[in-house]
């Protein structure tokens, strides 16, 4: 499924047009992007949960070279499944 398509979607189940779905949608994403940027975390009922993991700086190897590298720490999203969304998902 495409952004188009679920926004297409939530037009249709919501009774709304697509351009205010689209709206819709897009303020979902970014206040998402935003709350994970400040370090919040977002729990939404039977969905999930969205967080940040830090990540520790560590060593690695190029796989086209072969010589090691060090890989720097970073912050990476990470997203938990609700256990609504797993069964509905086993089903």
């Amino acid at each position: 499924m495409t952004k188009a398509d679920l926004v297409a979607l939530v037009s249709e189940e919501a009774g709304i047009s697509k351009k205010a779905a689209g709206i819709a949608v897009d303020s979902l994403v970014a206040a998402i992007q935003d709350a994970l940027r400040g370090g919040e975390k977002i729990r939404v009922t039977d969905l999930g949960s969205f967080g940040v993991v830090q990540r520790k700086a560590r060593k690695g190897v190029n796989p086209r070279t072969g010589k090691p590298i060090d890989i720097p720490a970073s912050r990476a999203p990470k997203f938990s499944a609700a256990k609504a969304l797993r069964d509905a998902v086993k089903k």
